[in-house]
């Protein structure tokens, strides 16, 4: 999961910087010198203009998102940052990283901004990351680059002497603030009122109903999951969970994403009817009891914003003006979109699936643009672009700046621990058995695909691998 570039010329691999940096294609729009489409210019602004400002998720693709209340707030980023050149701001970070050699790690998420996974020592998904991060017993910091709930996840797997630092408080997720636990709570009572005692086994063994969280979920609702018998899962292991919890229930109450939970039960051959959504503002979520009973999969009426954008429309125009294109698209994308693709798979499915793909290749892809564009760029012997022609970052992961991550170094180096993000240990103990249990459902094996496959033969593939167990 380091990040790593070809090897390359200096030059050339400024080139691969220039050509990998949304950042810097976003100024290149709003100033004119370039042609496309941005979602809003504030985009261009440092982030920092947002810090003092009203609550709010920050530029980008979860704008329109509303904040919860009480939702963490960055305090001022000290001017000597927000004043630097990029050279400079690189420079600083690369210096401290020096000086503190072992002592730190910095994580990095596929979704951050060229500009700070170039400092990252580790790139990947949010528990790729925090696995990496287990690798670095003797570092006593862990620097993650990603959102809150990332940085949760990493201080309930790291030691209790390592500090895990967030550059940005306000860099948050508008999917994991839909479910909060006390609306989740006051799911599970009502549901309780419709299924009777939720801990009852009936001859099978089964449970009334198995909750299952997504990883994209606060440390409090992992927790909730740990005390009521229930799992986290992945974008890589959601159908593996998802047996494993029908094996145990009755019938899984998923949140915080319903394109994921829906996606997957679809593909496990779960009837559309038997999924209602959960609104947590109505009662009984907007359903009545005879739905509920019936249901094998309840849905929280929580969505990814960067995913969302996403359409049937732009997968059509790719194919008239790309022919023999392939589509690849993440399944927090509504399932019209992940019916209309070649293949949908997690952030990691993505990337391995364009490294094992024939030169030449032409890949639309459907997630968020600092993955694909980077993607493009460091992939040159292939055609990749977004799906989506407006570029609109996330919103909370474009709040972490090289200039927040040069601040938490030289803070370190000085000897000062700034944004430590630490998970009280009522949380954190059952968050971590409801980790543990993701951890035991383990995807099958992927089996080797010969080169030249397309990507709808290694799905394919995949498939007949679950299949036989292999």
């Amino acid at each position: 999961m380091s990040t790593t570039l070809p090897a390359t010329t200096p030059d050339a691999e400024r080139r691969i910087r220039d050509a990998a940096s949304v950042d810097r294609a976003i100024r290149l729009i709003t100033t004119g010198r370039a042609t496309g489409e941005t979602c809003t210019p504030d985009l261009a602004k440092g982030p920092w203009e947002f810090d003092a400002g009203p609550a709010g998720y920050g530029p980008g693709s979860s704008m329109g998102d509303v904040i919860p209340t009480g939702a963490p707030r960055q305090g001022a980023l000290p001017a000597v940052y927000r004043e630097a050149s990029d050279a400079e701001l690189h420079d600083r970070i690369r210096a401290a990283k020096a000086t503190l050699g072992e002592k730190v790690v910095v994580l990095g998420h596929f979704y951050q901004r060229d500009e700070v996974v170039q400092h990252a020592d580790f790139t990947g998904d949010s528990f790729q990351l925090a696995n990496a991060a287990m690798t670095r017993p003797e570092a006593e910091a862990i620097v993650f680059c990603g959102v809150h709930f990332m940085a949760e996840t990493a201080d309930m797997l790291s030691r209790p002497d390592q500090a895990v630092i967030l550059p940005n408080l306000a860099a948050g997720c508008s999917m994991a603030d839909m479910a909060d636990e006390s609306g989740v709570e006051e799911c599970w009572e009502q549901l309780a009122e419709v299924y009777g005692d939720l801990s009852a086994v009936d001859d099978e063994g089964r449970v009334p109903v198995v909750p299952v969280t997504y990883m994209n979920s606060s440390a409090a609702l992992k927790g909730f999951v740990g005390r009521n018998g229930g799992i986290v899962c992945t974008s890589s292991n959601a159908r593996t969970v998802l047996e494993e919890a029908f094996a145990r229930g009755q019938r899984v109450l998923f949140f915080p994403d319903q394109h994921l939970g829906r996606n997957t039960a679809k593909a496990m051959g779960v009837p559309l009817e038997r999924m209602p959504m959960w609104n947590p503002n109505r009662p009984l979520g907007g359903n009545d009891a005879a739905d509920l009973d019936d249901a094998r999969v309840i849905l929280w009426h929580g969505f990814c914003s960067v995913h969302k954008r996403f359409t049937v429309d732009q997968i059509a125009k790719a194919r008239a003006e790309h022919p023999g294109v392939q589509v690849i698209v993440h399944p927090e994308c509504p399932m019209p979109v992940v019916d209309a693709a070649d293949a949908a798979g997690s952030t990691d499915f993505i990337v391995k699936a364009i490294q094992a793909a024939p030169a030449g290749s032409t890949f639309a892809i459907g997630t968020e643009i600092n993955l694909v564009q980077r993607l493009a760029a460091e992939h040159p012997e292939h055609e990749i672009f977004c799906l989506d022609p407006v570029v609109c970052p996330c919103s909370t992961m474009y709040r972490i700046h090289p200039g927040y991550l040069a601040w938490v170094l030289e803070e370190l180096v000085a000897g000062h621990i700034v944004n430590r993000i630490e998970v009280p240990a009522d949380v954190a103990e059952p968050a971590r058995l409801a980790l543990e249990r993701m951890l035991a459902a383990k995807p099958p094996a992927s089996v080797p695909v010969p080169a030249g496959s397309t990507i709808a033969q290694a799905t394919d593939a995949a498939a007949a691998a679950s299949a036989t167990g292999a």
